[in-house]
């Protein structure tokens, strides 16, 4: 799945250092958030893509891996992209 690359650099700007930060962690975990943020309106939609699904799961994953790393080198920034992307943990 591929986005615009004006939502992308809108998400490096707003969360990153700048639009062409696209390595920081927290950079990293807002583009995941936006993509799993469709795939889940794909999937009320589409119930039995299963195929999404997997993708969908894998994708959590993966943001709660850069999470965890965030959350072990830096708590404040941790709490700071949970605060800001609005994810409960």
């Amino acid at each position: 799945m591929n986005f615009a690359p004006e939502v992308k650099k809108e998400a490096f700007k707003q969360y990153g250092k700048s639009e062409f930060d696209t390595g920081s962690t927290e950079a990293q975990v807002a583009l995941f958030t936006t993509k799993i943020q469709h795939l889940t309106e794909h999937l009320k939609r589409n119930k039995k893509d299963l195929v999404t699904e997997r993708s969908l799961v894998r994708m959590v994953g993966k943001r709660r891996h850069l999470l965890d790393y965030l959350k072990r080198k830096d708590i404040e920034r941790y709490r700071a992209i949970i605060k800001k992307l609005k994810i409960r943990k």
